[in-house]
């Protein structure tokens, strides 16, 4: 699933999105809106790990919602 896609479809994705970063909350993913740079930084946030990190979490679901 591309950027675009997400985006998109960020409506029916952020439930998926809250099951894998439950320490991100609702106001934070409506602020988000299924952009992605942004989602990266919350997960960062919340769970202290490095952009890299965050990245790779990102990457990893995203192919996930195939």
């Amino acid at each position: 699933m591309n950027r675009d896609r997400i985006e998109g479809n960020w409506k029916q994705l952020k439930g998926s999105a809250l099951q894998q970063w439950g320490r991100i909350t609702d106001d934070q993913r409506n602020v988000i809106a299924g952009k992605r740079d942004q989602l990266a930084g919350k997960i960062q946030e919340a769970y202290g790990v490095t952009k890299e990190k965050a990245e790779k979490q990102l990457n990893d679901w995203q192919n996930s919602q195939k």
